[in-house]
């Protein structure tokens, strides 16, 4: 084929860019175009493999090494070292021994053993750990191998004709092996099927996704390619001789609510429901509700196919072995109804999943992992994913993407097919699977929380945003300019990593941080906010307030009577009705949470000169313990209590810096920069404390970063000061 007949996957490969690479940085930009197109595999899916003739390190002979994509990784962004090196020749050699094992009945074991073994076949020390599908590409006799997971391949693997469909299109050059789990017996089938049929260029993997072959690797390349093309205009003109969308899934059941409904039921149910899922750990979801899965979610055959589950092992690790399906109809049913039936579908769903643990475990399984559903459809509204972070999510969502374009593709050519439970479990629960979870780093303090920072355009609240996302926090930026809010977001994002994965909807795209505007002087406008996140997130956990104002008195020391309504309006109303609202996701949400207000060492030190800014972080102070009742037990209430903060401060611009000098007749010239004129200040204020030193952003965000952390959990209705030691504002 040419990049013209190309309809279904693209042909990303450049010639000149190509040529200048060689070895295994030839392999590296074969993976990174194959990885690059999501029709070819999904993320973190499918490896590749290059057999290359290397300068042995210690004999200095030449000897043929396999290098392969390794454990873990992406294909899109690995780079030369996620591929594990081995000696080509030991993993032939390994045959004997797995022969040797097997052959006494220990197949499964044998199967983990061989894992073990590639440690001792390992090239040049390479610390990269081999994957368990190496001995597929060790043991077909080409120099280069690709083997994909296309949501096309996928569709005829999961058809209950999949053999007779895979000769229909390729005849005798794609052959075919039944479903078994990857390892060592599906290489030496695999082995075994090249030598059967010598003119067989790739093989069709049961239930799986396929595996394709070449001595060139270009070659390989757009002969991988060709494949997935071939599949998918098969399927696609079995599917529009089916009557196409309108007929898909045997038709619509149910109709779609217009998108302001959709996100208005979303952000009603997603805080309820991310609590209902997070009884054992915090999820973080994404919603989906494109025409794509509205299709199938709306369709008289999801309650059928969803019941299946998913056939590729690699979509249900992270979909599980089936989503929840929720019996609600958009038309004639509310959110009370809606609410009613995911609280019973969510319990059928956990003793489902404890069922299917019982009768498929073996002696020495794991223990059962947490029964709620990582999937949750609902008909006129989409998919809800969840996943312990944002990136989680996003893949969740993408897997039961690819999981229903299977069932399209299956459905339009033949019969969905998933795997068998049993199959199922034994992927799920592999001990080698397990193994590799508990060798992951712990998580950091603030993982699965999704935390609100009202004030994080600049100052003391961007400093907050920074040292909670260092803690793997999930980070709402807000601001009352949309600006500068996303710009908070977009540096915690450069930093951090937006998280891989297929876009969600709308405010669903995004990843560890998230920008919003909001005003919070207006109900209206803290509520669409909060639902924004909801929409984001599935909800928040706890919410920071940095946001306040002070306004510079004149050269008498006063302020017009209508700066102090705007005064208390931000410092204390504000943080009232936040407060307020959060109230009620919190409520639904019923999981622990954290709110710390921004007061001033001000609130108890009577001074000249601010008495409306002061008065109204007195009241501030007296609001904090006033919600610590009001939402207790639920929820702790705190406050953080800073003294001047000069450096780094949004409220000290340069006017006001040049005003405070005045005050306390320091000297200083006109002439002199900001910087210059801000230090001196600051270290005035820092001379009046215990410590001597200047107060900066980044000590009252570990102040914060404290109350929101599991580390004060018996803390609630109390100021912490972070003002250097201001004995004037020692409690009394």
């Amino acid at each position: 084929m040419t990049k013209k007949d190309h309809r279904f996957v693209s042909n990303l490969w450049n010639d000149a860019t190509a040529a200048k690479l060689q070895g295994v940085d030839r392999l590296v930009y074969r993976s990174n175009q194959l990885g690059a197109d999501q029709r070819i595999t999904n993320t973190g899916g499918g490896n590749t493999s290059s057999k290359i003739t290397e300068k042995d390190p210690l004999t200095g002979e030449p000897v043929e090494v396999l290098w392969v994509k390794g454990s873990g990784g992406d294909l899109r962004t690995s780079a030369r070292e996620n591929f594990s090196s081995l000696y080509q020749s030991k993993l032939i050699g390994l045959q004997k021994s797995y022969d040797a094992r097997s052959d006494k009945g220990l197949k499964s074991q044998a199967e983990d053993d061989m894992v073990a073994a590639y440690n001792h076949t390992t090239f040049n020390l390479n610390p990269r750990a081999s994957s368990i599908d190496t001995p597929l590409h060790s043991f077909i006799p080409a120099k280069f191998v690709d083997h994909m997971h296309p949501n096309a391949i996928i569709a005829i693997a999961a058809s209950a004709r999949c053999r007779e469909i895979t000769r229909e299109i390729f005849g005798d050059e794609m052959d075919y092996v039944p479903w078994m789990r990857p390892g060592f017996e599906l290489g030496l089938a695999m082995q075994d099927v090249v030598k059967k049929n010598s003119k067989a260029r790739s093989i069709m993997m049961g239930q799986h996704g396929f595996i394709s072959w070449a001595d060139d690797d270009q070659a390989c390349y757009l002969y991988t390619l060709d494949c997935i093309e071939q599949a998918a205009q098969y399927i696609e003109a079995k599917y529009q001789a089916k009557g196409g969308d309108a007929a898909a899934f045997g038709g619509a059941k149910f109709q779609t609510l217009a998108p302001e409904q959709r996100h208005e039921v979303f952000a009603g149910i997603l805080p309820w429901l991310r609590g209902q899922v997070s009884q054992q750990k915090r999820l973080i979801s994404t919603i989906q509700d494109d025409k794509k899965i509205l299709r199938f979610v709306n369709s008289q055959d999801a309650a059928r196919l969803s019941e299946l589950g998913t056939s590729c092992p690699d979509h249900f690790l992270r979909t599980k072995i089936k989503p929840l399906l929720v019996d609600w109809n958009p038309q004639t049913e509310d959110l009370a109804a809606l609410k009613t039936k995911l609280s019973t579908g969510l319990e059928q769903y956990r003793q489902d999943y404890a069922a299917y643990y019982a009768k498929c475990k073996h002696a020495n399984s794991p223990a059962m992992r947490d029964p709620n559903p990582t999937v949750v459809l609902i008909p006129g509204l989409g998919m809800i994913a969840w996943g312990k972070d944002k990136s989680e999510s996003r893949v969740t969502a993408e897997f039961y993407n690819c999981a229903v374009e299977v069932m399209r593709g299956a459905e339009a050519i033949d019969r969905y097919i998933a795997l068998p439970q049993q199959e199922a479990f034994d992927i799920e629960y592999w001990l080698l699977e397990e193994a590799k979870l508990k060798r992951m780093p712990a998580e950091k303090e603030l993982a699965r929380q999704v935390i609100i920072v009202i004030g994080a355009g600049s100052g003391i609240g961007k400093e907050v945003t920074h040292r909670l996302a260092k803690e793997s926090a999930h980070l709402v930026c807000v601001d009352l300019k949309q600006e500068t809010a996303q710009a908070t977001a977009h540096e915690l994002t450069a930093q951090y990593g937006p998280g891989i994965g297929v876009a969600g909807t709308g405010l669903s795209n995004c990843g560890v941080a998230l920008g919003l505007a909001c005003d919070i002087t207006k109900r209206a406008s803290v509520r669409t906010m909060l639902d924004q996140v909801a929409l984001a997130y599935g909800g928040f956990d706890s919410i920071i307030v940095t946001a306040g104002i002070f306004v510079a008195p004149d050269t008498t020391g006063r302020i017009p009577d209508d700066k102090w309504p705007l005064t208390f309006a931000i410092n204390v109303m504000g943080s009232y009705i936040v407060a307020d609202e959060a109230k009620k996701n919190w409520l639904e949400q019923g999981l622990p949470g954290s709110l710390v207000l921004t007061t001033s060492a001000n609130a108890v030190v009577a001074k000249k000169g601010s008495i409306a800014y002061d008065t109204s972080k007195a009241a501030a102070n007296h609001l904090v313990g006033e919600l610590a009742v009001e939402l207790a037990p639920l929820v702790r209430v705190n406050g953080v209590a800073p003294a001047t903060v000069v450096q780094g401060s949004a409220m000290f611009p340069r006017d006001r810096v040049i005003a405070s000098l005045a005050k306390y007749n320091i000297p200083y010239t006109e002439s002199e920069s900001s910087d210059a004129l801000t230090a001196r200040l600051a270290r005035f204020y820092a001379d009046r404390t215990l410590t001597k030193n200047p107060i900066t952003p980044a000590d009252q965000a570990e102040g914060f970063f404290l109350l929101v952390s599991n580390r004060l959990t018996k803390t609630t209705g109390h100021i912490l000061p972070v003002d250097g030691g201001l004995s004037d504002a020692f409690l009394r």
